[in-house]
């Protein structure tokens, strides 16, 4: 049974790794955090396989238990920034505007309180309807409509998105 689990956990990270290390590095703003971040989900996922079922749910179980220990972290930890010993290699040529996008993403995403900036990520980046953010979150989906309003408005006061419109702002 358990090299069953072994190999089925083994294939869920080979396809969704890199998905799942995109959606840390949004919800912490990338560095090590992210790495820690994505590890521990996986962890928790592994010991939990017997439980998940299914390999389509796996993402799901792992996205919300990243966004349940993000929110929780927060609460508990010191996050300062600590230098590395060795400057990071630098970006192939040719990929300038992706990384400075995806920089600039990161940034404006530290703006918001963690449970603000779940809301956003799991809306935007990963198209999660309100009701489906609601049941990651342990919330009501008012708080999901409240929370993403918030942050919403936050980043336009901060001239972020001064003259962009999303979905949630229709009521």
């Amino acid at each position: 049974m358990r090299h069953g689990r072994d190999e089925a956990f083994t294939a869920f990270m080979a396809a969704r790794y890199p998905s799942i290390l995109r959606t840390a590095r949004l919800l912490t703003g990338g560095g090590p955090q992210a790495e820690d971040l994505a590890q521990e989900a996986l962890l928790r996922s592994y010991r939990a396989w017997h439980r998940i079922g299914r390999l389509e749910a796996a993402e799901a179980y792992t996205r919300t238990t990243m966004v349940r220990l993000l929110v929780k972290d927060r609460r508990r930890r010191w996050h300062a920034e600590i230098p590395a010993e060795q400057v990071p290699e630098v970006a192939l040529a040719g990929h300038e505007d992706q990384t400075a996008t995806g920089v600039a993403v990161r940034k404006v995403l530290q703006l918001l309180p963690p449970a603000q900036r779940a809301v956003l990520v799991l809306r935007y980046y990963h198209q999660l309807s309100e009701e489906e953010i609601a049941g990651v979150l342990g919330c009501s989906r008012g708080t999901v409509k409240s929370r993403a309003a918030r942050a919403l408005t936050a980043l336009r006061e901060e001239g972020v998105l001064a003259a962009v419109s999303f979905d949630c702002d229709r009521s």
